[in-house]
């Protein structure tokens, strides 16, 4: 046996290993290509514009939402209202006159967060001098882009709401 036996027995051993390792990585590449069409439909969604809340009483959700969040209400048009903040906003549907579309929409269903730049306490002694129960929190939660300090408590129609700041 010569000196470069081990050697190119080595070499051998070495591109074996690589080409494994090539080829895993190529499969890995494609499943995750495949995974990334699965659930990229192109659409490039980016945010909310609004969500609606099915409600038993109209004016007593805008009366609500306007103390205790100061959200800003509006008439969109004969009876159709909204609540706006930012750039997004919550339609206000009776459910004594929702579309047919919405029929299996219930007060009470919705389950929604916003966020503040109001610190947490602040956002607790607004609720606690509107007299709102707190459900849960001050509690870290997982956002959609980070870390929350959060506080839960239902409007009117039993919807749970979340508001809270984003933590670093």
């Amino acid at each position: 046996m010569s000196i470069n036996q081990p050697r190119r027995s080595a070499l051998r051993t070495w591109r074996t290993f690589v080409s494994a390792a090539a080829l895993s990585f190529a499969h890995a590449r494609d499943f995750a290509e495949r995974q990334s069409l699965r659930y990229n439909t192109g659409m490039n969604i980016y945010g909310f514009d609004h969500i609606v809340l099915c409600v038993r009483s109209v004016e007593a959700t805008l009366d609500f939402y306007q103390r205790v969040l100061g959200l800003e209400a509006r008439e969109e048009r004969a009876g159709k209202w909204s609540l706006h903040f930012g750039s997004s906003k919550i339609s206000v549907q009776d459910a004594d006159a929702r579309p047919n579309l919405a029929e299996r929409t219930v007060p009470g269903s919705g389950n929604f967060c916003v966020l503040t730049d109001l610190p947490i306490e602040d956002v607790i002694a607004r609720l606690r001098s509107n007299d709102v129960e707190i459900v849960e929190g001050p509690a870290e939660k997982a956002g959609a882009v980070g870390k929350l300090m959060s506080v839960y408590f239902r409007d009117p129609d039993a919807n749970l709401v979340e508001v809270s700041n984003r933590l670093s």
